[in-house]
């Protein structure tokens, strides 16, 4: 057992029949809408039952979450059970990347808004993956410290999780293949030497008329990413910057309006310091060297707004979330573009693959303790991001 109600695969128990039928849609819907989009009702509807038919089975939305991301996780766990090496590790990663499509935004995006005893349950199981990783990795490249190699082993699961985040795909073989190739060149990644680049913390809000409209779209980004908008207060959204709940309202028509300024802000603020260092180089590979600094830097200071970018779009406006959405397609069509100007031989399959799969190290990279505390953290994202992208 686990302490989260749930055994792992060799334990006896796994999910069968109209169980894993409800596993596998539920999985699908919060993956394509959101867990607070999907109701136990449309979940019930896509296979046919009654919503008392589907409560048989789990007493309620959060328990039907608790399996699907245990179910995903379960998967992971009995594909790298037989791994012998790093080439099978990258096998069977590339192959549970593919089959369990949805897992990596359930883990990063609505797991978070589990119960804290299960969260921790189900971060507890992660864990153990990632030590069994890092095992095969120092088998095979016996010098590497423990934490480097954990390090590289969580980048490995944030790499192929971040596939979640886009739909399409080249031939399943080709992307196989594609897949492993990346996981190989990420885990020789070497972090020997690497410097110490201690984060630019953002400045205080200067004293000026707005400050505390300032400090609470700052709050809410943070607030936001940590619980889900709707677990979020205007009381506690108050209380960060020590206001009255309904004094917010002063500022903001609505949790929404506040929401949707905090992101444009957070977009404007990644779009100016980005693009800068994008557009000041004078040769794409330039750019591109300059440009991954720049996101590295930039995601250090504000991790937050990247986890409420990826978390909290669907929670917008319509207008506003198509304005979101418009941003991230375009800041990735620009980083497409660049890499196939350095790559050429990459078509625009392969490298929205592998920038999609830079992102997704990054941002996460900058949240995962005790990992992101390291002094040399930037240089080392720099060294798996430039591997992952194939440079």
């Amino acid at each position: 057992m686990t302490g989260t109600g749930r055994v792992r695969p060799g334990g006896g128990s796994r999910p069968a029949g109209r169980r894993a039928q409800i596993l596998r849609l539920a999985a699908d819907l919060f993956h394509r809408h959101g867990y607070h989009q999907v109701s136990m009702t449309e979940v019930a509807g896509g296979l046919g039952i009654t919503a008392p038919a589907l409560y048989r089975h789990f007493r309620g939305k959060p328990e039907l979450l608790h399996q699907v991301v245990g179910a995903g996780l379960d998967a992971l766990a009995a594909a790298l059970a037989p791994v012998r090496g790093t080439a099978e590790l990258c096998a069977a990663l590339s192959t549970v990347a593919i089959e369990q499509r949805p897992l990596g935004t359930l883990w990063q995006r609505d797991a978070r808004l589990l119960p804290p005893g299960r969260r921790a349950g189900l971060r507890r199981e992660l864990r153990a993956d990632v030590r069994l990783m890092a095992g095969l990795l120092r088998a095979d490249r016996p010098g590497i410290p423990p934490a480097d190699a954990e390090l590289l082993c969580w980048s490995a699961l944030s790499v192929y999780g971040g596939l979640s985040n886009h739909s399409f795909a080249p031939p399943l073989r080709r992307f196989e293949l594609l897949l492993r190739e990346i996981g190989t060149a990420l885990l020789a990644v070497s972090f020997t030497g690497a410097a110490d680049r201690p984060p630019v913390l953002a400045g205080p809000v200067a004293d000026r008329p707005g400050e505390r409209r300032e400090e609470l779209l700052a709050a809410a980004v943070r607030l936001f990413h940590e619980r889900g908008f709707d677990n979020v207060s205007t009381g506690r959204l108050g209380a960060a910057v020590g206001m009255a709940g309904p004094s917010v309202y002063h500022h903001f028509d609505s949790k929404a309006a506040l929401l949707a300024a905090a992101l444009e802000r957070s977009r404007e603020r990644l779009r100016q310091e980005v693009g800068h260092a994008l557009d000041g180089a004078a040769a794409a590979d330039a750019a591109l060297a300059a440009g991954l600094r720049a996101y590295i830097g930039f995601a250090r200071r504000h991790g937050h707004y990247l986890g409420a970018m990826l978390s909290e779009t669907e929670r917008l406006a319509p207008a506003d979330r198509k304005a979101a959405v418009d941003f991230r397609r375009d800041f990735l069509r620009t980083w497409v573009g660049l890499l196939r100007q350095v790559r050429p031989g990459y078509d625009a399959a392969e490298a929205r693959i592998r920038v999609h799969s830079m992102f997704a190290l990054v941002n996460d990279g900058v949240r995962n303790r005790p990992h992101s505390e390291r002094a040399d953290l930037a240089d080392c994202l720099e060294r798996m991001a430039r591997a992952v992208l194939g440079l």
